[in-house]
């Protein structure tokens, strides 16, 4: 196998792993393949007869394909898991991942518009860039309470509402088209001492409503346990705390919408179980090694 080209460091790369209890002639899903650092290491505890699939819809990621005839590349969203499972003949696996944190190869490729760092770079922001609907064009024709609603929820800024009428009140003097457009309007709102944060948290919330990311994780989630075998794991890692709610009240009830179901006799009824009761944290030699792994969260559960 290859030397790992991987523009994204694996976040928490051993847990996982352990945490998946891999078979060594198993089938496993990778549904954030991204640099392909956690697809390697899956394969390279799988046998010959043992089978990986790994979805991007970035077709970026292409470039980091692994050389191995075990493993498959599924161009695609894994809000549409089962369908692209089932087209390639692998409707039962026995693990499945979701790292659903930004590589870096997208926060430094200033044309992708994903980081304030490249002021002159679009508002873009699409993982898929086949997408219509970007940074841009939320800025231009949302209405002022759809942006003051994205930048709360997604972007957990106090101020939201300034931002968004800010926002608007620009929009009629000219569209916002690149990263500095964007950045003169904000930049009176932020907190000179919390800067790159509050920045930071503007960007998230514009990439998370771009990308629909929260739909995709719920359609994602749905589909799991139609998916897995029983015995099979979900491996999850977050870095928000509205992707770490849903995942845990999903394994926690077995449903999307986190209610816990029971029997006459009071048993909850599920086929999910966690594995790890406690949620798994970086430890401070990654977060060390890898700065942006700090707010990773990993959720290992099975399916009854």
């Amino acid at each position: 196998m290859e030397e790992n080209i991987c523009y994204h460091i694996p976040a928490l790369l051993p847990e996982t792993i352990e945490g998946l209890d891999i078979k060594d002639d198993g089938t496993y899903v990778d549904v954030t393949f991204g640099g392909g650092g956690h697809s390697r290491a899956i394969l390279s505890n799988l046998d010959e007869n043992g089978r990986l699939l790994s979805f991007d819809q970035d077709m970026d990621a292409y470039e980091n394909r692994i050389h191995d005839k075990r493993w498959t590349f599924v161009h695609g969203n894994f809000r549409f898991l089962y369908n692209f499972l089932r087209y390639n003949n692998a409707t039962e696996v026995d693990g499945i991942l979701a790292d659903l944190g930004v590589s870096f190869h997208h926060f430094d490729d200033g044309e992708r518009g994903f980081s304030f760092r490249y002021s002159d770079g679009a508002l873009d922001m699409r993982m898929n860039q086949n997408d219509d609907l970007t940074a841009a064009v939320i800025l231009n024709e949302y209405t002022e309470e759809k942006l003051t609603e994205i930048f709360r929820l997604f972007g957990e800024l106090k101020n939201a509402r300034r931002i968004a009428s800010a926002v608007v009140k620009a929009r009629a003097d000219h569209n916002f088209a690149t990263i500095n457009d964007l950045l003169d309007v904000i930049r009176p709102f932020i907190n000179p001492r919390q800067e790159k944060k509050e920045l930071a948290q503007v960007f998230q919330a514009l990439r998370m409503e771009v990308n629909h990311e929260v739909d995709a994780l719920r359609e994602f989630l749905n589909q799991t346990l139609k998916v897995l075998k029983p015995g099979g794991r979900l491996a999850i890692i977050t870095y928000h705390s509205i992707e770490d709610r849903l995942v845990k009240n999903f394994i926690k009830s077995g449903n999307i919408e986190g209610k816990v179901e029971t029997d006459f006799f009071g048993r909850q009824i599920t086929n999910i179980r966690a594995v790890n009761n406690k949620v798994i944290a970086p430890s401070e030699e990654e977060i060390e090694r890898n700065p942006r792994s700090r707010s990773a969260k990993l959720r290992i559960a099975e399916k009854i």
